[in-house]
């Protein structure tokens, strides 16, 4: 009978679900790295010996701890608490099946072992029953035993449990027709208890008791089948569901009963499912919406009916989690198919959004009962989201090229009837920002990027976001360079570039209009679009377990160095073509300063080098247009001007300069001294002026004037008698600015009312 029993357990599965199909294990590999290295983190906490104290003590490592370090600490603990609390969660799910198996197989063994005992202690009390009688039983077949039996009842007074044992099948019979199963059910068990108080008393001969015990045996199967023939109706449901589950685990067969039970609610399932399909025309919202509702109501139901007919004996919750799970699956696969693949394939974020929210929805209402199955859900709704997100991001990046490709790279404020505009406006509070055409809809497609991806927090993906738009910001900046005439992104880049056709900007007004607009957008506009989403992050980090985003900091900071790539180009451009001419002759050598003393020369009038006289042109005129386009953002501008004197100075330091004055067959003479003092002397002076000279290039000068000294006096001339006073120097200094910037003189120390930080001085000034 027990392994009857094993083979109706076994052949009663469910049948008939939702077959969920196998989800890719893409970054399978990636996964499994992740969890090595949460091992490791988690390994010193697992020694037998760890002393929590001490393990403080050695991360504080002194009393002087900062707040700012004990907070990261416990936020590191915080983040190593979760991990390993969320690997245990994965851990439990991923052996659920085993401990299932492993259950069924040790009631099986349960089963037989009982089957064993009560077949050895029916043979033992038949033996003993023999022992009383002087026949031979090998005369008599099962027949005849059946015969004798009869006609003992027959002709001996039987005792009150005799007639009952002799009635029991007839009555039994009766009650299993009528489907009195509550009656029947008690009859089974005044059966056992009848049985085991004859073979106690031996009220009854050891043939009665095995007759007794086939007889329950039989009636015993025959009222299990009867039930779960009921249980398979689909008119079955509710009360009635429930009463044959708990009277199939009364009778013993708890795991069939279980099983039947959860076959009968996915019968129930598919039956509701058939009404629903989803279809071109409608809103993939609607479908989810009605899908959920019947996959998680039926979820619930099962749940409800498990705690009342099984309670919470583990073999019974383990083996509904893995039915749950399964339905779950099925229904992410049904989602997945009919909505989120095609939502991925058009870029319809925002609806793959809300679908997957609805979902997460319905799932939420299981969690407060126990049942957490938004692991399921995350795992494969996640790589869909993830394409649709790189879809719009891509988009993105498209469109911002081909706005490109138009823009005039002027700056101008955002059209005043546009959506963008708006929010722009209501964000600056009453303060737009000027940016060219290409870069005010790459923002407004930024703005509506962040509305759509706030519900993709609870997918894990805030850090792939901010990482992916970092990734179009860097390619929008790539076009900027590629803008710039004979840009050497080009040369460095020729496939990122080839395929995209901008129009450049060829006045400087365009070309610091680009990076008005690079500037403008990293350090004030994307942050602070961003800045709503990181606060969604942190609600959603108080609700669970959410994928790490980076500071947003250190985002500002990284769209500021991908800023930087595009301002060293353009000033590596410009220097360029100060020291180049178009056929790649230069205009700054060691030679221009050796030669003046070759050549007979009369009553020469001393002036800056023309290459240093350009350089000045050049920053006086981008100065004052970086005026008007860098309001509120000065110090770019100031440090743009620094970086265009860098280059310059910076090849003049170049070895190969100094070898040929150092070490070429001609000697720096005393016309080559001065000369190159003085274009120094008027790069440190016009710098000073204009805050144009950074630290480190006003110390390259001075270093460099050090080693064109010490060349000279290398020759054996005193350097001091060949160089004029510094009065003298500053006086030529002042009048060539004066001469090209067409403004009066200034005193020492007085600075460039063209200067990018002339505003902010005199403002200062204009208060005090």
């Amino acid at each position: 009978m027990a392994s009857d029993r094993r083979h109706s357990v076994r052949s009663s599965t469910p049948s008939g679900m939702m077959q969920p199909q196998p989800a890719a294990s893409n970054g399978g590999q990636q996964e499994s790295g992740v969890q090595l290295q949460l091992a490791d983190k988690l390994k010193i906490f697992k020694t037998d010996n760890f002393d929590p104290e001490a393990y403080v003590q050695s991360k504080c490592q002194s009393q002087g701890m900062l707040e700012k370090e004990i907070r990261s600490m416990n936020s590191y603990l915080q983040d190593l608490k979760k991990a390993s609390a969320e690997e245990m969660r994965k851990s439990v799910y991923a052996n659920y099946s085993s401990f299932i198996r492993t259950s069924r197989e040790i009631s099986d063994l349960e089963g037989e072992l009982l089957s064993i005992r009560n077949l050895l202690s029916s043979q033992a009390a038949l033996v003993h029953g023999l022992s009383d009688f002087d026949v031979d039983p090998a005369h008599y077949d099962d027949h005849d035993s059946h015969l004798m039996l009869a006609a003992e009842f027959d002709d001996r007074d039987h005792s009150h449990i005799q007639k009952w044992a002799a009635e029991f099948p007839d009555m039994l019979s009766v009650l299993l027709a009528e489907r009195r199963v509550d009656e029947a059910l008690d009859a089974l068990d005044e059966a056992d208890r009848l049985a085991a108080q004859a073979n106690l008393d031996q009220s009854l001969t050891p043939p009665e008791i095995k007759l007794l015990r086939d007889s329950i045996s039989h009636h015993r199967q025959r009222l299990a089948d009867q039930l779960a023939q009921a249980a398979c109706q689909s008119s079955t449901r509710g009360v009635e569901l429930r009463a044959a589950a708990s009277a199939l685990q009364r009778l013993g067969d708890g795991p069939r009963a279980h099983s039947l039970l959860l076959n009968a609610h996915n019968q129930r399932l598919q039956f509701n499912l058939q009404n629903i399909h989803p279809t071109s025309t409608s809103y993939g919202g609607a479908y989810t919406t009605a899908l959920s509702q019947q996959v998680f109501s039926v979820i619930t139901q099962a749940l409800s009916d498990s705690l009342e007919v099984f309670g919470n004996e583990s073999w019974y919750t383990s083996e509904l989690v893995v039915w749950a799970t399964r339905q779950t699956d099925a229904f992410a696969h049904l989602v997945k198919r009919h909505v989120l693949a095609s939502c991925a394939a058009a870029g319809g974020l925002r609806a793959a959004a809300e679908c997957v929210q609805i979902a997460l929805g319905h799932c939420a209402l299981l969690e407060a009962r126990g049942l957490s199955l938004s692991s399921v859900l995350l795992k494969l709704f996640r790589p869909t989201v993830e394409q649709a997100l790189d879809v719009n991001l891509k988009r993105i990046e498209e469109s911002s090229a081909a706005l490109a490709a138009a823009d005039d790279w002027v700056l101008a404020y955002p059209p005043g009837a546009s959506r963008a505009s708006a929010r722009i406006s209501a964000a600056s509070l009453g303060l737009q920002p000027k940016l060219s055409s290409s870069a005010h809809r790459f923002y407004s497609m930024v703005q509506d990027f962040f509305e759509d991806v706030g519900p993709l927090l609870s997918l894990q993906l805030g850090g792939p976001t901010m990482d992916g738009l970092h990734k179009v910001f860097n390619s929008y900046i790539d076009l900027l360079i590629s803008t710039l005439p004979n840009s050497m992104e080009d040369d460095l880049n020729p496939e990122g570039s080839g395929n995209k056709i901008v129009r450049p900007a060829e006045t400087e007004a365009q070309q610091l209009a680009l990076l008005a607009n690079a500037s403008l957008l990293a350090e004030d506009l994307l942050p602070r679009a961003a800045a709503k989403l990181y606060q969604a992050a942190a609600s959603a980090e108080k609700r669970g377990p959410t994928n790490r985003m980076p500071e947003l900091r250190e985002w500002k900071k990284k769209l500021q160095r991908t800023v930087d790539r595009l301002r060293d180009s353009f000033c590596r451009q410009h220097a360029l073509e100060l020291i180049f001419t178009e056929d790649g002759e230069s205009n700054l050598s060691a030679e221009m300063y050796i030669s003046l003393d070759n050549v007979a020369l009369k009553e020469r009038e001393w002036a800056p080098s023309l290459i240093f006289q350009d350089l000045y042109a050049k920053l006086n005129t981008m100065a004052s247009i970086a005026q008007d386009m860098f309001v509120g953002r000065e110090r770019f501008a100031t440090l743009l001007m620094m970086k265009l004197i860098e280059p310059v100075i910076l090849f003049i330091s170049d070895q190969s300069f100094w070898e040929e004055i150092e070490e070429g067959p001609r000697p720096l003479g005393p016309c080559g001294l001065q000369q190159f003092y003085l274009d120094m002397q008027f790069v440190i002076v016009f710098g000073q002026q204009g805050r144009f000279l950074s630290r480190h290039v006003h110390q390259v000068i001075l270093d460099n004037i050090e080693r064109a000294v010490n060349a000279f006096a290398a020759t054996g001339l005193d350097p001091e008698q060949h160089l004029d006073g510094d009065d003298v120097i500053l006086e030529i200094c002042q009048e060539t600015i004066s001469k090209i910037s067409g403004r009066g003189r200034f005193a020492n120390g007085d600075r460039d009312l063209n200067s990018p930080t002339a505003s902010v001085s005199a403002h200062s000034m204009s208060s005090v």
